[in-house]
């Protein structure tokens, strides 16, 4: 049944709207990681990274780093290269998280790990090739992308990947198994295991374009709080959803006495916090003054919302 002109509520139309833009943005970017990870990385690499990269994920960070570069009107091959940087930084983490050695998961995606499929050791050079890449990616040559924004996205980039970020939260996260964590001591935690990476997607679009003081650190804290909120979604979703729902093993946090949000707050309060975290996330955009802040708004929603 088709849908009237009166069907077409306010919100059903702001819904579908967003709906085409992200659908248009996916393809976009799988288009150009599907350009951009070679097929023909000697010994099979290449064919562990497109495994490991390809046809698969949300792809939240390329599409925060995408609508940050869209509400300032950004440099738009600079932002679809971020947006390519990000993912490649965030299925390498993924990579070498799964491997034994870390969390020791065999489904990711819905599909055999990297290790599980390829061996160990092509799943640790696969990890290390596709952190190259990214860089590589945000680093054309000629005058594609102006050099000092090729710096300023690098210098972001690789903050929230290193001991400041992603890699620091790790090595709190593989210190942490079997001891019961305070709610400070997990938001810090998270705050640079996921929050980090998800904030410099905000930050790398934003960076694409010119911003100034208040839109930037209005922005910022809006990546702050949207990724803390996928983090506590992210506890949630693994105790009230089933492996084949989450395209991975759920449970495995309480089974390898790992704190989470669930275990430190209980399940009720941790939905609550991810409400709260989402009206922060509004509240910060709303601060920003910027003219068109909705698919970013659109997306704290879709990572609260969300079911897997």
């Amino acid at each position: 049944m088709s849908l009237t002109s009166t069907d077409r509520t306010p919100a059903a139309c702001a819904a579908a709207d967003f709906d085409g833009w992200m659908q248009a943005q996916l393809l976009r970017v799988e288009d150009a990681l599907s350009r951009w990870v070679p097929a023909d990385a000697p010994a099979g690499l290449g064919a562990a990274m497109r495994y490991s990269v390809l046809d698969g994920g949300k792809r939240l960070r390329p599409l925060l780093v995408l609508a940050a570069a869209e509400a300032v009107d950004g440099h738009a091959e600079a932002a679809l290269r971020a947006a390519c940087a990000v993912e490649l930084i965030h299925a390498y983490s993924l990579v070498h998280d799964d491997m034994p050695c870390m969390d020791n998961d065999v489904m990711r995606r819905g599909k055999p790990t990297v290790h599980v499929k390829f061996g160990e050791a092509v799943a640790m050079l696969t990890g290390d090739a596709m952190q190259a890449l990214a860089f590589e990616v945000l680093t054309p040559e000629g005058e594609v992308v102006p050099p000092a924004l090729q710096a300023t996205l690098c210098r972001l980039l690789s903050r929230a990947s290193g001991c400041e970020g992603m890699a620091g939260g790790q090595a709190i996260d593989l210190a942490s198994v079997g001891r019961m964590l305070d709610e400070t001591e997990l938001r810090d935690m998270h705050r640079r295991k996921t929050g980090a990476l998800l904030r410099a997607s905000v930050q790398m679009g934003a960076a694409c374009g010119r911003t100034d003081g208040p839109a930037w650190d209005a922005l910022s804290d809006y990546g702050w709080s949207l990724g803390l909120a996928f983090q506590v979604v992210d506890d949630i979703l693994d105790v009230t959803q089933a492996s084949e729902t989450l395209g991975k093993t759920a449970g495995k946090d309480a089974d390898n006495g790992k704190p989470t949000y669930v275990s430190v707050l209980g399940l009720d309060a941790a939905r609550r916090y991810a409400g709260q975290l989402r009206e922060q996330a509004h509240q910060a955009l709303a601060r920003s003054g910027l003219a068109d802040v909705r698919r970013l708004a659109a997306l704290a929603d879709k990572v609260v919302d969300r079911q897997s």
